[in-house]
């Protein structure tokens, strides 16, 4: 059992999420996003339901371990198919702050809602919000924690080169918010980088996992893992197998009884004994069952937007 711990800078105790009820694999991100699984053909109706009703069930579960969601329907006539996943469009701050980003597919940028900040600065302390939006026109993207595995601890934002992390969209972020860029190239077996970031890497608070396999440069790679090791984490490389299996995909929270490690099933079921255990000195393993959710190419790290906000 992992031993009760405060609360961590790295895990937060607060999500927001969103519960989709048009939810549907997205034909605009199917072109750079090769995780993306496409659906049975007549059967939208039903893997929309199974979608509604798998966040659902998550923000329950989540819940139930004592991390406060805020869950929001996404009821709207808009096509917003990737709605299910929030934490591409903003990311919040300690310090009160808040940022909303510039998304690669136009689908996408109807996602952002005007309530979800209204709810963060009723509840939370926002001093400011950042709208990095205006960027789409110049085409500049930077699609918020998919985009960035952040290290709110060490202040790194470790990026993977693509179509959706613009350079100059990741300078300008670091720059207001204190980060220092990591960027690096990827690449999969046919030479594609990968989309997001965050389906390679997740940083907790005391071990950081990585799929090293799928960076381009070993020497950038190393660079990466010393880094993590300086920050004093303990790194596990995922490989190529797992990282098709979303295990890298996962987010450290902070619960009633310490700390936990959001993934879904099916990156559980791929973690090996030994990486379990070395999860397991600082965090629990709560799996979620989500596989309809993850035909769209993405799991839970991306359903979650954590809030590093103070309560009001």
């Amino acid at each position: 059992m992992p031993r009760v711990t405060h609360r961590s800078v790295q895990a937060p105790g607060a999500v927001v999420m969103i519960r989709p009820h048009r939810f549907c694999p997205n034909p605009q991100t199917a072109g750079d996003n090769h995780f993306q699984s496409a659906a049975t053909p007549g059967a939208a109706q039903a893997v929309a339901a199974q979608a509604r009703d798998e966040a659902g069930a998550a923000a329950r579960q989540l819940q139930a371990q004592g991390v406060r969601v805020h869950l929001f329907e996404d009821e709207g006539e808009h096509d917003t198919p990737d709605s299910v996943f929030p934490n591409n469009w903003f990311s919040t701050h300690a310090g009160g702050h808040v940022a909303i980003y510039p998304m690669y597919s136009p689908n996408r940028r109807r996602e952002r809602r005007a309530d979800v900040i209204e709810l963060l600065k009723t509840h939370y302390r926002v001093q400011d919000v950042i709208d990095y939006s205006g960027l789409e026109q110049d085409r500049l993207y930077l699609e918020g924690t998919g985009a960035m595995v952040l290290d709110h601890i060490e202040r790194v934002a470790y990026t993977a080169r693509s179509n959706r992390a613009h350079p100059v969209a990741l300078e300008r972020f670091s720059t207001h918010f204190n980060f220092e860029p990591m960027e690096f190239s990827t690449a999969d077996e046919q030479g594609r980088p990968v989309y997001h970031t965050n389906v390679l890497m997740s940083v907790g608070t005391e071990f950081a996992m990585v799929g090293f396999d799928l960076f381009d440069d070993p020497g950038r790679a190393d660079q990466v893992a010393q880094r993590l090791h300086q920050s004093g984490r303990e790194v596990i490389a995922l490989d190529k197998t797992q990282i098709a299996q979303f295990a890298g995909n996962t987010l450290e929270l902070s619960g009633d009884n310490g700390r936990l490690l959001a993934l879904s099933e099916r990156a559980a079921d791929s973690l090996r004994p030994q990486q379990i255990a070395v999860i397991e000195r600082s965090a629990r393993l709560l799996p979620l069952h989500i596989p309809t959710i993850e035909m769209a190419g993405g799991s839970v790290r991306c359903m979650l937007a954590g809030i590093h906000l103070s309560p009001r």
